[in-house]
């Protein structure tokens, strides 16, 4: 039922104009007819839970029956979603000072929760000092995120009053780039997504790494460009795509430092993984996780897990050439998942 009221929800709130807007773009890439696309978007939507943009950003109009049916589409997504992570779970996630406090060993850096916090508790936090990252406290994906330099306030006070008026509730170290990872973009954290998943025999599985790098002033990594990253060498595995997922861009270099991204080294991989799956052990309740980690030159360090993985990061056409989605793999991990 609560599949069913999901479904129903999305279609409420879809948007006929976004809807023809992609018919568009795939009529301009494909050459098929616009009424074609819709019936086939439709037939998709029902047999395969791919919504108008899962249509696009997989290509599946070039796919047959047998590869559409190995994509974990936007509805498979939620489905998998809600079958392995328990609610009653979520938030020590999606809270970020219950997210410090439940997963502390694996940070790597100090924090402050401002819900309680006194000016002086402020003053002591960021003593010694020069800049601090604030988040929202209950946003993910960057929203809200701003690195502050603390000489730019006149003191303490106004600081405080600053991020209480910002809603900037949750205040930490900021995290520095290993020299590899720096090269590339060094105004952003440029983590790794590292997806990990706790199979039905109780064991922890890494599906899938991308590393997303920084570009054009930003200082997050999200909706930038990302790679899928080779578990064992570290090397990406293909050149880095659009952040967002529906441009289609490929860049064969950083725009902004130039460096060749194709067969990149990054550090730390095997590492970082392996930090993810000892984590993932931490609350099994929630079995589905997408983790952001920073590479430090002292190793890896986690900045925050996702409950809610996109499903988009690891099955875009260019990285996959042989055009079969990650269902297949799930279902090895999880065959009690039933799509």
């Amino acid at each position: 039922m609560k599949e069913k009221g999901y479904f129903l929800r999305v279609l409420k709130n879809a948007s006929f104009q976004k809807f023809f807007e992609t018919v568009n773009v795939v009529h301009e890439r494909s050459g098929k007819s616009k009424l074609g696309i819709m019936f086939d978007m439709a037939w998709c939507l029902m047999r395969y839970g791919a919504g108008y943009y899962d249509y696009q950003i997989f290509n599946f109009y070039e796919l047959n029956a047998a590869q559409r049916k190995t994509y974990v589409t936007r509805f498979i997504s939620k489905k998998l979603n809600m079958y392995l992570n328990d609610l009653d779970y979520c938030h020590l996630f999606d809270n970020k000072d219950e997210f410090y406090a439940t997963f502390g060993d694996y940070t790597g850096r100090s924090y402050l929760e401002l819900t309680n916090a006194t000016v002086e508790d402020v003053a002591k936090f960021i003593e010694g000092k020069d800049r601090i990252f604030c988040k929202m406290r209950d946003l993910t994906c960057g929203k809200g995120c701003e690195r502050l330099n603390i000489a730019d306030f006149e003191n303490v006070q106004a600081l405080y009053d600053y991020l209480k008026e910002k809603n900037l509730y949750t205040i930490e170290d900021v995290i520095v780039n290993h020299p590899d990872v720096a090269k590339l973009y060094d105004n952003a954290c440029n983590s790794m997504r590292i997806i990990t998943l706790l199979g039905d025999d109780g064991k922890p599985n890494c599906l899938y790494a991308v590393h997303k790098i920084g570009l054009n002033g930003s200082i997050i990594d999200n909706n930038c460009m990302f790679a899928p990253v080779d578990l064992e060498t570290g090397k990406y595995l293909f050149a880095p795509h659009s952040g967002d997922t529906t441009l289609g861009i490929i860049y064969e270099e950083h725009p902004n430092t130039h460096i060749k991204l194709p067969g990149y080294q990054f550090p730390f991989v095997k590492e970082a993984v392996q930090m993810c799956l000892d984590a993932s052990l931490v609350v099994p309740q929630i079995r589905y996780v997408g983790w952001d980690v920073a590479i430090t030159a002292n190793g890896p360090v986690i900045i925050e897990g996702n409950t809610y993985c996109a499903h988009d990061f690891w099955q875009l056409p260019p990285h996959t050439p042989d055009k079969i989605g990650m269902l297949p793999k799930i279902m090895e991990i999880v065959p009690s998942f039933k799509k």
